[in-house]
Formats: C-alpha cells, structure tokens, sequence
C-alpha cells in the first residue's frame, strides 16, 4: 500500500518565515493535486521548544550558519524557527489537510535536533512514524515537502533504512541551499541511497 508523506511545510520554512525556503511556497499545489491521487496521507512538523540548542540565539556569541558539536553531532546552528504553538510552526494556510491521518511532531527534545521525520539526530528517540507505517501496511512511501537538503533529505534516508520503497517527488520539494550544490548532492545521495526520483507526473 502507497502512502504520501508531507515533510515540513510549515509557515517559517516558507516566504516571510524566519527559516524560508527559496520559492517554498510554490510546491504547495504540486502537493494538493498530488493528495488527490493517495488514501493514506501523514505529515511530519517541526515543533522546537524556544530553549532548542539548535537556535543561535541560545549560544551567545555564536552566529546562525555556524557549525557546533551538540552532544557529539554536528549542528548547523538556525534562526529561531517553529516553536511549538508559535504562527511559525503552523502548516500553510493553502495545504489542504483534509486527508490526512496523523501528524509526526519533531525536534521537540531541546539537546538534539531531528531533520528525520523518523528519527533525531542522535538515533536515539523516534517519533513512531515507522511503526505507524507497517502497522497500517505501508510499503511504498511517496516524500515531498521541505527542505530537500536537510529534513526531507534525512526523512528519505530512514525510510529506505526502515524498509520501505521510497520515492521522492522531485517537483514537491525545494532546497535551503546554504551552499549552491546542496540540492545537486541531496538528491545523488538520496538516489545512491536507493530512492526512486521521480516527478508528480509520473504518479498516476
């Protein structure tokens, strides 16, 4: 069985938010059309505690961009972004909702984030999106949302490992691009991976 996974597209990720993809916005019709062609639909959200140590405003001194080590793992450091409850950490206003069976909350724990819809980035806590997946007889996974180099690249890549088939929507999704190649080297990795690549079209 099919299911469409939405990743992220949440106000601050998106144009005017603190966090704003490049042209974000413009994947949120893709999206719509392509929920007419799924039964099973789940979304993940990012819903940070303002205290996140993944903020920069949290390591004085430091600047968003910068690279730390947060309990041994490397951590971009971000502006301020979905904070639970925050207008910021709300999904779109135009991403019809209707279908869907459940949201995945994320990066609530303050000492870690989770890019993963799946997992944090320590591997060590999970949000039960795998179970909820298998237990519902989902093989086949279809990813969209954002950002393509970060939270949806990392989605896709827990996926492949928690033994679905993974497709990711390539017209459903856009990069942060913190460097020029960063969506060139997400989608080799995640094709590497085993990902299918695929457009919106192509799904009937």
């Amino acid at each position: 069985m099919d299911a469409l996974l939405i990743v992220d597209v949440q106000n601050d990720f998106l144009p005017g938010g603190t966090l704003a993809v490049e042209e974000g916005d413009q994947i949120i019709p893709v999206i719509n059309k392509l929920q007419e062609k799924f039964d099973f639909i789940v979304a993940t959200q990012d819903w940070h505690p303002s205290v996140h140590r993944s903020f920069a405003k949290n390591h004085p001194g430091r600047q968003i961009g910068e690279i730390i080590s947060l309990n041994g793992d490397e951590q971009v450091l971000w502006p301020v972004h979905c904070v639970e409850g925050s207008e910021g950490a709300k999904f779109h206003k135009d991403l019809d909702r209707e279908k869907w069976k459940k949201v995945f909350q994320k990066g609530t724990n303050p000492m870690v984030d989770s890019y993963s819809g799946f997992y944090d980035n320590s591997r060590k806590e999970n949000t039960g999106l795998s179970d909820y997946l298998h237990d519902h007889d989902i093989t086949d996974v279809y990813i969209v949302g954002l950002a393509a180099d970060y939270c949806v690249k990392f989605t896709v890549l827990d996926a492949i490992r928690e033994g679905f088939d993974v497709n990711l929507v390539t017209d459903a999704t856009k990069a942060v691009n913190l460097a020029p190649e960063d969506l060139e080297n997400a989608l080799k990795e995640m094709s590497k991976a085993g990902a299918n690549l695929l457009s919106s079209d192509d799904i009937s």
